[in-house]
């Protein structure tokens, strides 16, 4: 059964291992977690069908629907944090992982307690920041409610929506709109990774965080013409990355 508390962030886990879910149900929900516990992809789906968690903790090996596939769903539909469980000898799943959306990733056996400091990392994550605290632009490159052009796409600011040539909707987390529209207030100018985690949701960031570059690579795919030659978010080797407008 689910353990609840009110207003505690919720958590879903999603492993085949029943040991496993019962002891996370009670670790975590003694922590002060929100904890519903599944078994599987179809009933990940209807969990979420029912209320959308703040962090899924999914297990890579699963019966059916594996975790890869299912973290691409989630990327893909929801915004919401997700940590991948791996095993401890599968270095290649881990980068995998963080590749179709995963924020970060644990290797079973893990402690507990590292556990939970990693779900109250990606949290942070997921938590805007206020307003006041970011820097300001440099130099802004569109009025607001402009309809921005970026890479092979359009960036809708009043809407926070990317759309493609044909006017489609390329799905769009906040997390990256919050980068692109950095970037687009900054053109031309070398962003560094700790600037660009001051920017956005990641404000508390951790020694060899890579969750920037994740999600440029992210980007990447979705507004380039060539992800592996990209010509709008370049990078700027040993500094950071850098927006380079179209000429239109």
């Amino acid at each position: 059964m689910p353990t609840s508390t009110p207003a505690a962030d919720r958590v879903l886990v999603v492993d085949d291992d029943d040991g496993v879910r019962r002891m996370l149900v009670e670790y975590l929900g003694s922590h002060g977690y929100s904890v519903e516990a599944v078994a599987d992809g179809s009933a990940m789906r209807e969990a979420i069908a029912r209320q959308v968690p703040d962090v899924v903790l999914l297990d890579l090996h699963l019966p059916g629907e594996d975790g890869l596939a299912l973290a691409r769903h989630l990327r893909e539909h929801h915004d919401l944090g997700i940590l991948m469980v791996t095993g401890a000898a599968d270095p290649i799943d881990r980068v995998v992982g963080l590749e179709v959306g995963a924020d970060d990733y644990i290797a079973k056996p893990f402690d507990p307690r590292e556990l939970r400091a990693r779900i109250k990392s990606v949290l942070r994550r997921l938590r805007p920041r206020p307003a006041a605290s970011a820097p300001a632009p440099l130099q802004a490159a569109a009025a607001p409610g402009q309809r921005v052009p970026v890479g092979r796409c359009w960036l809708d600011l009043p809407s926070r929506q990317l759309f493609d040539r044909d006017g489609q909707d390329v799905p769009l987390t906040a997390m990256e709109f919050d980068l692109l529209k950095a970037f687009i207030e900054r053109p031309n100018q070398v962003l560094s990774r700790d600037l660009l985690l001051n920017l956005t949701r990641d404000r508390d960031w951790e020694p060899f965080d890579r969750s920037i570059d994740i999600r440029i690579t992210r980007l990447r795919r979705k507004i380039e013409e060539d992800p592996d030659k990209p010509r709008a978010i370049r990078t700027v080797r040993g500094a950071g990355y850098m927006y380079v407008p179209a000429a239109r």
